[in-house]
This record gives C-alpha cells, structure tokens and sequence, in this order.
C-alpha cells in the first residue's frame, strides 16, 4: 500500500515506480531515519541503492549538520584506502606532506555512505569495526585515538554470506553492518514500473536534447517487459537515451527496439579447457598454475600415443613384403619421461615435482635402435612414466635417512615445502 508519505519521498527524490518491494524498502528506510542504527542495504548492481542512504539521512536528526559523505569503497586503491577513511598524520608514508583527516573526521555528526562494502580489504574491515563498536580510530602513522560521531549506512550488490564462507569478508563486521536491512528488488521484479521508468527516461532525454519524446507501440512495450534487465534501471536509461537520439522514428516498435537490447542468452566466448582428467577429477583450475600443469600433461599423453603410433607405423614398415625403395628418414626424437613433470592424479592441487632432482638414481636408458636398409627405428618403446613414483618415493626416503627423519631439512634438500613433503610422505607410506 502507497501511503502519502511514501509517495511524497518518492517525488522528493526522484524515485519512479509502485512495486510491493519498493515501497516495503523506502517503508523501512523511513522507520529506521531517527534512530542512529547502522543499516546495509542490498541489491543488484544498477537497481538504484544510492537514494536510499539519502533518504535515511534527510529523514533522522544529522541532516541539519548537512554533513553526508558518499564513498565509493570499490574505486579507492586498496594501499590508500586507510587513508582516505580514517585519515592520515604528516610523513606518515612517501606523499603525506600534511595532515589529513579522513572521511569518518570529516563526517563527524553527520551521516557516511560506504558503497559497495564488499570490497574493503581485511584490514580495513577491521578498522570499520573497531568505529562501530566504539566510535575510535587511529590515523594512518599517529597512536592518538580519535573519537567520530557518525551514522554508517553501507551498500553491497556482492553476496556477503559467500564472502564470509570464502574468508572475503569478516562475520562480525556483517552483523554489525546489517543491524537493519534493506534490500532493493530487481527491475525484472518490478512489472509495470518498466514502462514507467521508460516513459520519464524519455521524457528526461526530449528535454535535453530538445527533441520531441519517443513513445512505444503495445507490442515493443511487451517486448520490454519481457526482457530481463541484468543492467536494472542502469541500462534501461543507458538504452532509452541510445534510442532517443539514434531514432528519427519517435514511435519505437519491436523491430526497433530489438536492435537495442542484447540477446537474453548472453554466453562467454572464452576458450575452455576441457579434458577427460580434468573432468573425471573435478579440477576447478584455481589457479593458473595448475591450468598450466594439465596443459603439459594432456601433451605429454599426445606425444606418448604419437610415439606409439610412429613406432608401430615403422615396425609395419619392415615386416611388410611390398617395401618402398629404402630411404634414410629422420631419427625419431626422443622425449624422456621426466621432461614433463606432472603431479600424481590423486593430488588435489598442483605442485613442484622432485623428479629433476633424482636423475643421478636413473640409469641412463636410451632406445634400442637397429640399422636396416639406413632406417633407425626403435624396435621397443618403454613407457619410463609407470617407475617415476617408484623413483620419486625412494628419493624420499633416502632424503629422510639422511637427515635422520628431520622432515624440514629434508624438504630443504629436496627442494620442496615442507607442506608438499608432508603429502607425499603420506602419499607414499612413508610416515
């Protein structure tokens, strides 16, 4: 139900639209103004967060000291960022040639906006924390303790649970942070605001550009509202200004308006790695590292089977009756098995191999080669990959008798991390 009050804070600021979520989120934001609780509110990315923060501030006791501060926590460097929020004492790092005092300082008594929250880094969050327990903090470079009077509202498209379950961002900063919540619907959640918001869009862009308004037909207004609108109320006006001034037709049907909004089943044009052992171990390819492991090994699979392949193609070659005029052909190259060190299948992350490091227990094994009609050919071909973890596990134990079990000098020896030593000890009944 639209109350006056709702609909007077709606023409107030500029808000267009009669959706259920809309009105319960300006609802709340207008019960939550006089008290100094701390509020998060919530919402795609384009779904208009930014006039919420103002009404909560015109609406509680702060907004005769006219002090509201809008910070945008994504766009801010994350080596300055401490700096800017909380300020910063004279010589306090290479470019602070003077006191600054920082937006909590400076929004002393008044209201802060912190947009998109999600992004501050740990330490920051920590700071934040600390401001809405107690009202302190500490300049970058100073020990004083400063005191802030301020009132946090705090905005956030990203999803903070999973952040929380992905160490991105701390629990207890969300719970401070989400003393009250809001959260703005999505405009494909909004029905027949759609067309409203085009219609004032429209209306806004003939008067700046002095044009007259575009309009549309039944069947492009039903063709709008059945669009999803990932870029919410963001890129409906990006697209109504687009047709505003490309159109000479003012009356916009759905052939028009087709040519403006992209395809609903937007899809990645991103090559992929596919591979029957990524996919049979579930790799999720975490980092690039690994990505470049499965790489070498799904070629090391190919020039193995290639070898097999020249092998038996030669090998047909001298015991076929009808044999071609002999030539000298090119050797086949070798590849030894430990060119390409790939980690064991049942390791869950990739990791440095030690085979490098025991060439002095292999013996030198080269290919049988025969001479017949100036033909060298491998009469066998021995896959040396099926002894690597053989020789991979005694290089491990010996390690280990040498350095009389001390596990850390071991893996200094052997040049790994003491974590990756751990494994395959574990790995190889060793422990």
């Amino acid at each position: 139900m639209v109350t006056p009050e709702i609909q007077q804070v709606k023409l107030r600021f500029g808000i267009i639209g009669n959706a259920e979520g809309l009105n319960r989120a300006i609802d709340i934001a207008m019960q939550v103004a006089p008290t100094d609780l701390s509020v998060l509110i919530t919402g795609e990315s384009g779904v208009g967060k930014e006039a919420f923060p103002k009404i909560i501030h015109e609406f509680s006791r702060r907004k005769h000291s006219r002090k509201y501060i809008a910070v945008n926590c994504g766009a801010i460097p994350e080596g300055t960022i401490d700096s800017e929020l909380f300020g910063h004492e004279k010589g306090a790092f290479t470019g602070a040639i003077g006191e600054r005092q920082g937006y909590f300082g400076e929004a002393n008594g008044g209201t802060i906006f912190l947009d998109e929250v999600g992004e501050l880094p740990m330490a920051t969050q920590a700071r934040l924390l600390r401001v809405l327990e107690s009202g302190e903090y500490i300049r970058v470079g100073s020990s004083k303790v400063e005191k802030t009077d301020v009132r946090i509202v705090a905005a956030t498209n990203v999803n903070l649970m999973q952040a929380i379950a992905e160490g991105r961002f701390r629990e207890d900063l969300f719970y401070r942070l989400n003393t009250v919540p809001i959260t703005i619907p999505p405009l494909r959640e909004r029905g027949g605001d759609i067309a409203l918001l085009f219609r004032k869009f429209a209306g806004d862009f003939a008067d700046t550009y002095r044009m007259p308004a575009i309009r549309l037909t039944e069947e492009a207004q039903q063709l709008l509202l059945a669009y999803p609108w990932p870029g919410n109320v963001r890129q409906l006006k990006n697209i109504t200004e687009q047709i505003s001034i490309i159109e000479r037709n003012r009356e916009i049907t759905p052939d028009i308006l087709q040519h403006y909004i992209p395809a609903q089943a937007a899809t990645s044009h991103m090559p992929a790695l596919v591979g029957s052992h990524a996919a049979s171990k579930g790799n999720t390819f975490e980092s690039e590292r690994e990505i470049l492991y499965q790489i070498l090994f799904d070629l090391r699979r190919d020039v193995t089977e290639l070898k097999r392949l020249v092998n038996s193609n030669i090998g047909q070659m001298h015991t076929s009756p009808a044999t071609a005029p002999a030539t000298t052909a090119a050797p086949v190259p070798y590849y030894p098995a430990e060119a390409v060190a790939y980690p064991a299948e049942q390791r869950h992350e990739a990791e440095p191999a030690i085979l490098p490091t025991i060439n002095h227990l292999r013996s030198p094994q080269q290919p049988k080669v025969v001479v017949d009609d100036d033909i060298q050919d491998t009469e066998e071909y021995v896959e040396e990959s099926l002894s690597l973890n053989d020789l991979e596990r005694e290089t491990i134990r010996k390690a280990l008798e040498r350095h009389h079990g001390r596990r850390r000098n071991a893996a200094k020896d052997l040049n790994i991390s003491e974590r990756t030593l751990y494994r395959k000890i574990k790995d190889y009944g060793l422990e």
